[in-house]
């Protein structure tokens, strides 16, 4: 095409050359010639009759003179087509165009301003020519579009009229040109949906979408900024494409939404309004962004339930829960941390997740709990204090957590009643045994102990998926401490040094019964990303900035 093109020139070119030889006149054009400089490799619509446009243009004679421009003005020329507002010509050669091709269009006397021409500009029986470049299309039977390319897995709840919603945007003109985005400002665009707080395309398009869905809502002007626009980004008459992730969404006439209930069995206690409650839990945003847990600070969250000390769902959220379940609490933020959210960890107006594992509750009421599982249909003589028992027992906490067994040392543990070489005996409370402080290593703070042990020496192992924890504050030059050679790069050896020179200090632990240098191997091809045999501070991150694997 392009071939046959370049001949159709070079011939036009002979002949007039050959007529300005002979000092002839031209040949005349019949119709329009139309020569696509520049096709877009997409092209989701083209100009059709009756629908309205944007472009831009240089207009020109045939000896290169430019008679018109709309670069000139600083704005668009913005026309129906097909509705004889532009000259046949031109009329002709914008249908069929997408938003950015570009054309070179010649328009013969007779589709242009024919013998008349035009005032002082153009002449009579003038051939035009026109380069033009296409910004927007739209038309006015045009609604809103919406085309969603990404689509979660989960979708429990879609965005409905009154709903308000926390989501990121760009905002582009048809052409691509961008006008405005929410990532710039590092901060998500909070609304209502379906109120008119946005403009009516935005309204609409936000209608249906998922929490994690990504989707692109394109708008005409008639549902966007009108023939008005908005300032200097967004000028009149022009079409809208907003490229959305909806990130969190709630209705102020939400609760508290308790799902994904793992309730062991049996049951035999719920917790109530006045309990204290030891839990772990994942705290994390609607879209999966974690803020807070409390499996990375290795310690339980203690507290008192139903008493104001907890946000308002949470504190509702806990409510008769069984020891060993794990539930998901879905908190809107009215229940949460309201409109001002906590700084940059939790924004404000935002639903919170929490994913909780409830390891123990008892109330300051309590007493010791003592349940029989078995006695003998005869039983005459009863222990007493001062009588020397022998008894096997297994001692755990109320979650189940493993403390000790005199099974495993295949022999009774033997006393006297009363001679304070037990503390207590079967289901027993904080207050009656080590009570908020615990015994550092062995009995967590506020722990409810089915039997009360005396541990006399434990190596404690690492949390679940740790291998390697602090037991100080992260220094936060971390990576430059590494750095022995300081060449902005760490190598395996010096990785190495490093981690065993923090756990000779006592500064951080290996976890216990594993191989040290299998340990430190695993934990520097976790940081080295690229797998070039070194760590740059780009790639350096801490666990807790990342999904768990075993690595700082």
């Amino acid at each position: 095409e392009t071939f046959q093109r370049c001949v159709h020139g070079m011939i036009y070119l002979a002949v007039l050359v050959a007529f300005a030889a002979c000092d002839a006149p031209p040949v005349p054009l019949d119709d329009i010639v139309i020569e696509k400089t520049f096709v877009p490799e997409q092209c989701g619509r083209a100009v059709k009759v009756g629908d309205y446009v944007r472009y831009h243009y240089n207009g020109m004679f045939p000896d290169g003179k430019k008679f018109d421009s709309s670069y000139d003005r600083g704005s668009t020329y913005n026309v129906y087509v097909g509705k004889k507002q532009l000259i046949e010509g031109m009329d002709r050669a914008l249908v069929g165009m997408c938003v950015n091709e570009r054309r070179l269009v010649t328009i013969p006397p007779q589709l242009a301003y024919g013998k008349e021409g035009y005032g002082d500009v153009i002449p009579s029986d003038a051939i035009l020519n026109f380069d033009v470049l296409l910004l927007d299309v739209w038309n006015p039977d045009d609604g809103v579009q919406s085309e969603t390319y990404y689509t979660p897995e989960n979708c429990s709840r879609k965005v409905e009229v009154s709903d308000y919603v926390r989501y990121h945007y760009n905002g582009t003109l048809l052409d691509g040109t961008l006008f405005d985005s929410s990532h710039t400002r590092l901060r998500t665009y909070d609304t209502y949906v379906g109120i008119g707080w946005l403009i009516a395309g935005m309204d609409q398009g936000l209608l249906g979408m998922c929490v994690g869905e990504r989707r692109i809502i394109t708008m005409p002007p008639s549902l966007g900024y009108g023939s008005n626009g908005d300032g200097n980004d967004i000028p009149g008459q022009a079409s809208l494409v907003f490229d959305v992730v909806l990130l969190d969404l709630h209705n102020p006439k939400d609760g508290v939404t308790i799902t994904n209930q793992d309730i062991p069995q049996p049951c035999l206690r719920k917790s109530i309004s006045g309990d204290f409650i030891r839990y772990h839990y994942n705290g994390s945003l609607l879209d999966g962004t974690l803020f807070d847990s409390s499996y990375s600070r290795n310690r339980t969250y203690d507290t008192y339930v139903g008493k104001g000390s907890l946000i308002g769902g949470m504190d509702e959220g806990l409510i008769g829960v069984c020891i060993g379940e794990r539930r998901r609490i879905t908190i809107p933020p009215h229940l949460g941390y309201g409109e001002e959210g906590t700084g940059t960890k939790i924004p404000g107006s935002a639903v919170l997740v929490f994913d909780i594992h409830i390891i123990d509750f008892h109330n300051p009421s309590d007493t010791v709990v003592i349940i029989t599982n078995y006695k003998p249909e005869v039983c005459e003589t009863l222990a007493k204090k001062g009588d020397f028992v022998k008894y096997h027992y297994n001692a755990s906490l109320m979650d189940g957590s493993f403390i000790d067994s005199t099974y495993n040392y295949g022999k009774t543990y033997n006393i006297v009643l009363g001679a304070n070489q037990v503390r207590r005996h079967l289901v027993i409370p904080p207050h009656l045994g080590y009570g908020e402080r615990g015994v550092d290593g062995e009995v967590p703070a506020s722990a409810v102990l089915v039997f009360d042990i005396e541990m006399i020496e434990m190596e404690a192992g690492l949390p679940d998926g740790y291998m390697f924890i602090w037991n100080e504050e992260v220094s936060a030059d971390l990576f430059t401490e590494m750095d022995a050679d300081k060449d902005l790069q760490v190598l395996a050896s010096e990785f190495s040094d490093y981690i065993l020179r923090q756990v000779n200090e006592g500064k951080g632990r290996l976890a216990p019964g594993f191989n040290a240098n299998l340990i430190i191997e695993n934990m520097f091809s976790n940081q080295d990303r690229n797998g070039d045999g070194k760590i740059t501070e780009e790639e350096f991150k801490l666990k807790a900035d990342e999904t768990p694997h075993d690595e700082l």
